[in-house]
């Protein structure tokens, strides 16, 4: 279904005369992706796909894990769509507000004036193109079962990420972010083409499978000579260096000195995407990969001293940061830790906690994103009260929010994205009754349970640190005055609007409206429904955990069982 849906959006590039094509690709994708992971939901309930089913000679493997986590990917980039299948500003008139005028009429008004229609976003009609290309790498990466198809599966992934990251031809900040992230992602892949190819010299074979039952031989004692246990340290070591060219993909410390520079370079709308879909996949490869390969001489220490470094470097250079999107960089740092202490542990609970940990920080990601945008797009009608040093930000059209202080007192201009974002926020850091708190107790539970326990304090100190920076941003929101006022410009802006019945949409003449205030220029709908439905989920956690409980561990029994 989506390979499908690049031919029909290739088609359609062809033929297509419309002059907003990328409003028209991004609905069309997202109608594609609501359908296929319908398709996704109905393959649930195959018989035999509970154990797996191996195609195309074991290249890949279907499984309810698989179609599961290819759900969720499917669903979350609907939503990133959302940000360039609409555009981010409407007019919304209380009095005209009723049933029978939201079915019956149509607002008529000039658009080019407050909808942002000319944004780089909707210029560039290859954007949800791209974006599927890396579904589709994606989606192989959760199932593949050989070591040929996982090279071509985060191929075929990352070079869709690095066209994303540059496609914004204007900007020279991205320009130069995109060619970091491509200069570094083409190194991370040449550690990953080498241990595949260990692997390959050293067991003979590519396919998964064959590992494992090497695996399962080395561990039952048969071969105690010198010359085999070189043979496994040599595995081990193949694992080593194809696992760290993974964790460079995820932004892993030590190896994450790419990842604020080139959060912080590329538009926020592309680096919400970046931010999630790459690392979902990778994370649920990792699972797999995992359960694929417990060696008798265990070469997971790697995971633990990354979870280490970024559980210390993710909270403490967060403290010093002042742009907002390289403060979430060491955010993602910081969660990338706790994703491999739960990873590591290896046990029924701690997959349990590993599952729950990247679907809800995934959620939790896209709604911070989906905010930072939202005030943007928002601040279109104000100024600053008094000159700033950031009124000149560099690529400020593609990312309005760069500081910190540009959200000071936001509180007082739109309550209601103010508390969606401290909802967030608090989520990040792990307070109750909001649904990262669970997440974070799953994981040090499970750690304790195993005899973490260093690792335990460790991620309980440093997520008291990160609650620092994280605490400074809703003291910014909530305990300044705000900095802005309204733009007397827009204030006296000549928009005249029409309300003209859809039945007689042709005859009837249009009803000429009082002209239109600033107070009438609200944010669209389709953002302020997702964030609000988002928010609600995180809150209200609380009042429906069972269903999220019993989700995981089905798959996590499954998982054990495969």
């Amino acid at each position: 279904m989506v390979i499908f849906s690049l031919i029909l959006l290739l088609m359609s590039n062809a033929i297509s005369l419309r002059r907003d094509k990328s409003i028209l690709y991004s609905r069309i994708v997202i109608n594609s992706l609501v359908l296929t992971s319908i398709l996704a939901f109905n393959n649930l309930h195959v018989k035999g796909l509970g154990e797996g089913i191996g195609i195309y000679g074991g290249l890949f493997n279907i499984s309810v894990f698989s179609q599961t986590f290819n759900i969720f990917i499917f669903l979350i980039t609907s939503l990133i769509l959302t940000l360039t299948a609409f555009y981010p500003r409407k007019i919304h008139i209380v009095e005209k507000e009723s049933i029978y005028n939201f079915f019956m009429m149509r607002l008529l008004y000039n658009k080019n004036l407050i909808s942002n229609k000319n944004g780089e976003q909707f210029r560039i009609i290859e954007y949800p193109l791209i974006i599927t290309f890396v579904i589709c790498g994606a989606i192989f990466l959760i199932s593949t079962g050989d070591l040929i198809s996982i090279f071509l599966s985060i191929e075929l992934q990352s070079y869709g990420l690095y066209i994303i990251c540059t496609l914004y031809r204007d900007s020279e900040s991205s320009t130069a972010s995109g060619l970091t992230y491509f200069l570094l992602g083409g190194l991370s892949s040449c550690f990953i083409l080498l241990g595949s190819g260990l692997l390959y010299i050293n067991s003979g074979a590519t396919s998964l499978d064959n590992i494992y039952v090497i695996a399962s031989i080395s561990e039952m004692g048969f071969y105690a000579s010198v010359p085999y246990s070189l043979y496994f340290i040599n595995l081990n070591i193949a694992f080593i260096i194809m696992f760290t060219g993974f964790l460079f993909k995820v932004s892993a410390a030590p190896f994450h000195f790419w990842s604020p520079d080139v959060y912080d370079g590329i538009p926020t709308i592309v680096t919400t995407f970046v931010a999630i879909i790459a690392k979902l996949s990778i994370f649920a490869f990792f699972l797999e990969l995992i359960y694929y390969t417990d060696f008798y001489f265990s070469w997971k220490i790697i995971l633990l001293l990354s979870s280490l470094l970024s559980l210390i470097i993710g909270s403490v250079l967060g403290l010093t940061q002042f742009r907002i999107k390289r403060l979430l960089a060491y955010s993602t740092i910081n969660h990338v830790g706790f994703i491999l202490l739960a990873l590591s542990v290896n046990s029924v609970e701690s997959i349990q906690s590993f599952i729950f940990y990247i679907l809800q920080y995934s959620i939790c990601n896209l709604n911070a994103f989906m905010i930072l945008i939202s005030i943007g797009f928002s601040l279109y009608i104000y100024i600053y009260k008094e000159k700033q040093d950031n009124s000149n930000l560099i690529d400020k059209n593609n990312s309005p929010i760069q500081l910190i202080n540009q959200i000071k007192g936001y509180f007082h201009i739109n309550s209601y994205i103010a508390l969606s974002l401290a909802v967030t926020i608090f989520s990040f850091v792990g307070i109750p009754p909001v649904i990262g708190f669970f997440a974070k107790q799953m994981v040090l539970s499970a750690a304790l349970d195993a005899g973490y326990v260093f690792m335990v304090l460790i991620a309980i100190l440093t997520s008291v640190i990160g609650a620092g920076y994280y605490l400074n941003l809703i003291k910014q929101i909530f305990f300044y005055k705000e900095s802005y006022e309204i733009n007397p410009s827009i204030e006296n802006i000549n928009i005249i609007a029409y309300t003209v019945s859809y039945k007689d949409i042709l005859n009837e003449s249009p009803n000429k409206l009082e002209k239109i205030k600033a107070k009438n220029i609200l944010i669209n709908s389709a953002f302020s429904v997702i964030i609000s439905f988002i928010s609600l989920l995180l809150i209200l956690f609380l009042y429906m955990p069972e269903e999220w409980y019993n989700i995981i561990s089905i798959i996590t029994l499954i998982q054990f069982k495969a």
